[in-house]
């Protein structure tokens, strides 16, 4: 497929200069906004593969194709199996074609958990009203762990349950979830490195907690989450996870009311792990606060750059950056960083 499909278009590459361009694009972002760095080692995360995938697949008479779009194209280029995926997702071509065999056009999002498949469909509503009663035996004959449909939940099997830490986190339908297992592991493997031996933490952006859980085995910890499902999973989790330091978490918008300084006064360390838009306001109250350890996650460089342009403009230097491939043969990439006040 690597002529005509739109995703992996690096293939080609032999790995070191792959792996130097791919370092490469965090530098320059970097240098954009006046700090010149040595450029880091990348760390190759891909592990067993990806563990979500987003498939588009389409019915035209009885000829049904599935797969991904064709380089800026809405030409849909028919996939059999997908190489950088888990071997949990090799059956992910064929569900998304069944699926539209019953719904017509459609796409579906997977995710591999501990539980099985999880699939959260968007399809179109006249159809699926009409469909309505065939779903649930659609998604058990597929032995579908879940199987969400335009935001409803059709029929759940079992529970699809990913580990964070020593905890188990049952996902909301269509949550965020790091791209490979591997890529989670590393990336908290480094914010613990980082923050040390920090009392009390605020995990901000936190999801359902792949940062959280980790850090509550070292840490109190605060979490906060504009996605109300992210949070409640969360919650639901620390219930049924002894062993921990105490957790809260919390709903609240960090792009419109970021943590001002005067609440981030007792934390000893932040974790931020924002969208691709960055955490500029959160940034700027960092950069007001005196909190002594400030850890970045990102998945875009130019983002990242300019918060932390923020971030040392109020005092900070960083002290570690690394970056993550779990996007392998892409142009994605992610970044941890650092950074200390004296």
């Amino acid at each position: 497929h690597y002529d005509t499909c739109g995703g992996c278009q690096l293939q080609h590459w032999q790995e070191d200069a792959y792996h130097r361009w791919k370092a490469s694009l965090v530098v320059d972002a970097l240098a954009a906004h006046g700090m010149k760095i040595d450029t880091p080692t990348l760390i190759d995360a891909h592990g067993s593969g990806r563990r979500r995938v987003s498939i588009h697949a389409r019915r035209k008479g009885d000829h049904v194709t599935a797969g991904y779009m064709a380089p800026r194209t809405h030409s849909l280029v028919d996939i059999d199996r997908c190489p950088v995926l888990s071997p949990a997702l090799d059956r992910a071509f064929d569900i998304a074609r069944a699926i539209a065999a019953t719904l017509g056009d459609c796409d579906v999002s997977f995710t591999a958990t501990s539980g099985g498949l999880d699939a959260a469909v968007k399809a179109e509503r006249k159809i699926v009203t009409r469909e309505h009663t065939k779903l649930a035996t659609l998604a058990t004959d597929l032995k579908l762990a879940r199987f969400t449909v335009n935001s409803e939940v059709i029929v759940t099997t079992t529970m699809p349950r990913v580990p964070m830490g020593k905890a188990e986190v049952t996902l909301p339908p269509g949550s965020f979830l790091q791209a490979t297992e591997e890529g989670e592991a590393t990336l908290a493997s480094v914010v613990l490195n980082v923050i040390g031996k920090s009392k009390r933490v605020a995990d901000l952006f936190s999801g359902c907690g792949p940062f959280t859980f980790r850090l509550a085995e070292k840490a109190r910890v605060d979490a906060f989450d504009n996605d109300r499902a992210a949070i409640a999973a969360l919650a639901a989790a620390v219930k049924n996870t002894p062993g921990l330091k105490p957790i809260t978490a919390t709903v609240r918008d960090l792009f419109r009311e970021p943590l001002v300084a005067n609440e981030l006064k007792d934390y000893d360390a932040v974790v931020f792990d924002p969208p691709r838009a960055g955490a500029e306001a959160q940034a700027k109250q960092l950069a007001k606060s005196k909190v002594k350890t400030v850890i970045a996650v990102s998945c875009d460089p130019q983002t990242f750059a300019r918060d932390a342009a923020i971030l040392i403009s109020g005092g900070y230097r960083a002290r570690f950056l690394g970056t993550v491939d779990q996007f392998k043969w892409s142009s994605h990439v992610e970044i941890v960083a650092g950074f200390v006040r004296d």
